[in-house]
């Protein structure tokens, strides 16, 4: 594997290339993000239908594999990120509601299903698609009655003769079984931080304790211009918890002044918040929901359509259209690239938090090991010597790489955020 270590100061383009391995640290040019005339941030929030295909996904992924270790000591070929959420119908009304056409989920993808030349040690991955995705729908959305409101489907089938038979061939070191990319930057904009911090807390056990009325769809899309951040928060209110349009507008103020003070822990600029701003009190329409989900009125979900691997939505940053959820954990490196790449740059702001901030780049070439990348590009923003940090981003960067055969056991764990 070659390197190629960029060595100038940041601010000057031309640079001398000593050539050691395929990582290149580089100067990036432009105002950091945070320093942009205009910033636009998205979250979709744990309920929201998008997010319940993520999940779902990664969650049949990670029940495989643990049933993998488990059984056969290692895990299995399985890509099971493709998941289709199609919206269900429900009526509503302040103090009750029903659903009367169920939400319908349907996890495909390909899973080893039979280990052993013999045939006859079956996985039961049906069982898991469909039994594991109940067990924590039920948790995750309260007011989802998993046995009427949802039909969960699966269509499953065994992978590739040659991506399974690369997997095989992996001995310590596993191969790259797709040519994808990674990125990742540190740190997050005081914009970005309102948006994320938004929906965790409106989802959380505390807020959920002090407003029940407030259900788990919740959508932030956040714009700052100049020195000024418009939060809107779309939230599905609970009907069976808000007895009338009074009860509403106590909920709607109360999501106000929750956001309005996180936002002046985060930031001293400028923060207005809007919530629910679709609602015609005068038409009597409310954002009305009877599961906490807007999946049970015809909206519906995908895999891969909602927040990138790092939790939000960046059309301002580098971002990869790559689904993370429900790849194979272990050599699939449009799941663990990703990861890497957001360690990198954590590490190394961590490290010189002089820096404005770090972007990260990392290639893939199938069939080879995953701790060879293509190329590795670590992109340096602000006024430093490059020279001065590119040993220490080198060094940061190798150690993050040479960790890549272990880093399945996090997502096992559940330790990455995916979405």
């Amino acid at each position: 594997m070659k390197i190629f270590i960029c060595f100038s100061f940041c601010g000057t383009r031309n640079s001398e290339l000593i050539i050691m391995r395929n990582l290149r640290v580089t100067a990036g040019y432009g105002p950091s993000v945070d320093k942009l005339p205009v910033e636009i941030v998205e979250r979709k929030g744990k309920g929201h239908p998008d997010t319940l295909c993520d999940k779902a996904a990664e969650e049949l992924s990670v029940r495989l594999s643990e049933y993998y270790m488990e059984t056969f000591g290692q895990v299995q070929h399985h890509n099971v990120d493709k998941v289709l959420l199609v919206g269900g119908q429900s009526i509503t009304k302040f103090g009750g509601g029903d659903v009367i056409e169920p939400i319908y989920i349907l996890l495909s993808g390909r899973a080893v299903d039979v280990v052993g030349k013999d045939y006859t040690r079956q996985v039961p991955v049906g069982k898991f698609a469909v039994e594991h995705t109940r067990e924590w729908l039920s948790k995750d959305l309260p007011h989802l009655d998993v046995n009427s409101d949802v039909i969960i489907d699966y269509k499953i089938r065994a992978g590739s003769t040659d991506l399974v038979g690369n997997f095989d061939l992996e001995t310590g070191v596993p191969r790259a079984n797709d040519t994808s990319f990674g990125v990742g930057f540190a740190p997050f904009s005081p914009t970005e931080l309102i948006t994320l911090e938004t929906e965790q807390l409106l989802n959380s056990e505390k807020v959920k304790r002090e407003w029940p009325q407030i259900g788990e769809d919740i959508k932030v899309m956040s714009t700052r211009i100049e020195d000024k951040v418009h939060v809107q928060v779309a939230a599905a209110i609970i009907s069976s918890e808000t007895k009338d349009r009074n009860e509403y507008a106590n909920v709607m103020q109360g999501i106000r002044d929750l956001v309005s003070d996180l936002a002046v822990k985060i930031t001293d600029m400028d923060v207005e918040v809007s919530v629910n701003t679709a609602d015609s009190p005068e038409d009597n329409l409310f954002y009305l929901t009877v599961t906490g989900t807007s999946a049970e009125h015809g909206d519906d979900g995908q895999v891969g359509r909602g927040n990138r691997a790092n939790g939000l939505i960046t059309p301002y940053r580098p971002m990869t259209l790559e689904a993370a959820a429900g790849k194979n954990p272990v050599s699939h490196v449009g799941k663990t690239y990703n990861v890497t790449a957001r360690e990198i740059t954590e590490r190394v702001y961590k490290e010189h938090p002089d820096l404005a901030q770090v972007y990260c780049y990392i290639v893939s070439k199938i069939g080879a090991p995953i701790t060879e990348p293509q190329a590795v590009n670590v992109e340096i923003f602000g006024d430093c010597n490059l020279k001065k940090v590119t040993k220490s981003v080198e060094s940061i960067t190798e150690e993050v790489i040479a960790k890549l055969p272990h880093v399945w056991e996090g997502f096992v764990k559940r330790q990455y955020q995916l979405w």
